[in-house]
Parts: C-alpha cells; structure tokens; sequence
C-alpha cells in the first residue's frame, strides 16, 4: 500500500487498521494502569509497552510505505497547518478563559502553580512532549481511522474519542482532549504537520492548566495515578 491516505481501504487493510490502533491504545493503557499500578515497580517498566507500541508503529510504517513527509515530519505547509488550528486554538482560549473566569473566580496563574518553572522551560517540554503525542495521534491513529472510514468527520471522532479514552479518568481531562482532538484531527486532515500541532499542544496546555484550578485537573494525572 502506498503512502497515502484518506481513502478507504479494502476489508483487509481496515481489520489490521483497527487491530493497530487498538494494540497501540492497548500499550498506554498497559502503561498508565498496569505498570503503575504495581508499587515499588521501577518506572522504567514503562519502556516495555511504550517501546513495543513504537515499534509497532514504525513496522506499521514500513509496511504501508509512509514516508516522514507523509506522516507530518515537515515544514513546507507550517504556515497552511496553522491557518488550519487557529480557529480551534483561539475559540479554545477563550472558553478556557471564560470558564477559568465563571466557575473558578478568575485564578489565573501563568505557570498553572509550577512554582519556580519558567515560560522557556515550560515552552520546551511542552513543545517536545506535544509532538510526540501528536506523532502517535495523528501520525498513527489518525491515518489508521482514515483507512478505516476515509478522511472525514468518522475518522476524525475516532481520533478523538481514542485520545479522550486515553485520558481517563480524569474527567476535566478527557473532555478537554476529546474536543480539542476534534480540532487537531481536522487541522491534520487539511495540512499534516506534526511541528504545528505540537505547538498547538504546547499552548493549549499551558491554557488549561493556567485557568483551570490543579485541584480540578488532578494534576494532569490519567490512568491509575488518579487516584493517588
């Protein structure tokens, strides 16, 4: 199969599409509710599903014949992919605004009550840790829904709704990353760029955790850390 996508594919290629996306989803789950979940456990045990999970991708990759371009790993239309997120990125700000202002008495704070972190510091994590979810988001499961259901309003709440899953059972988090993984899967679907959405990741985070109370958030905390 070529690199391209937003088609159907045929009955076989849309089984393994789905057994991929649910293998890798499988793998986080082991991650955030197996391993953790084991005290006194070495969290280097997570290097096993993550790692088993990359390398499924990577194989899947392979075999389909996507190359880095195709997956997003590009610059030429950055600029096309941002024009694509800002609708979603400022009507996102603003109701995370209004909602910090209505419900949680405007306690607005620039680094979410990280202390001593500084906006560079955070702006480098955020930036990394958002391209490599967007990779497996969008890069992965987005084009594997898109084999499944063509490119498409089907295909981008599949994308979605497998983001938002992930995140439970936080749930401020899940419904923050179910909405704003509709926005990131049609940007994806328009311009495949995985920089731009990491930026959008990057900042849309910082948003949420600058208006939304920690003690609402959980701390960010999903899987079996949720609940101490």
């Amino acid at each position: 199969m070529s690199g391209s996508v937003g088609q159907l594919g045929d009955a076989e290629s849309r089984a393994l599409a789905a057994w991929e996306i649910a293998s890798v989803a499988a793998s986080v789950v082991v991650a955030a509710w197996g391993v953790l979940a084991l005290g006194g456990v070495s969290r280097l045990w997570l290097a096993v599903p993550v790692g088993l999970a990359v390398a499924l991708m990577i194989y899947s990759h392979g075999g389909r014949g996507e190359s880095l371009r195709d997956l997003g790993w590009r610059f030429d239309n950055f600029g096309r992919a941002l024009v694509a997120l800002a609708p979603m990125m400022l009507a996102s700000m603003v109701v995370l605004a209004a909602c910090g202002w209505l419900w949680f008495g405007g306690r607005f704070s620039l680094f979410g009550g990280r202390g001593g972190s500084t906006l560079a510091g955070y702006a480098v994590w955020g930036v990394v840790w958002g391209l490599l979810q967007q990779y497996a988001l969008q890069g992965f499961i987005n084009r594997r829904a898109q084999i499944i259901f063509g490119a498409g309003w089907r295909s981008i709440l599949l994308t979605a709704l497998v983001f938002a899953l992930l995140h439970l059972p936080n749930p401020w988090l899940a419904a923050a990353t179910f909405l704003a993984g509709l926005g990131w899967a049609h940007a994806y679907q328009r311009a495949p760029n995985l920089f731009a959405l990491a930026l959008s990741h990057a900042v849309l985070t910082w948003a949420l955790i600058s208006t939304v109370p920690a003690a609402a958030l959980e701390g960010l905390r999903v899987g079996f850390k949720y609940f101490g």
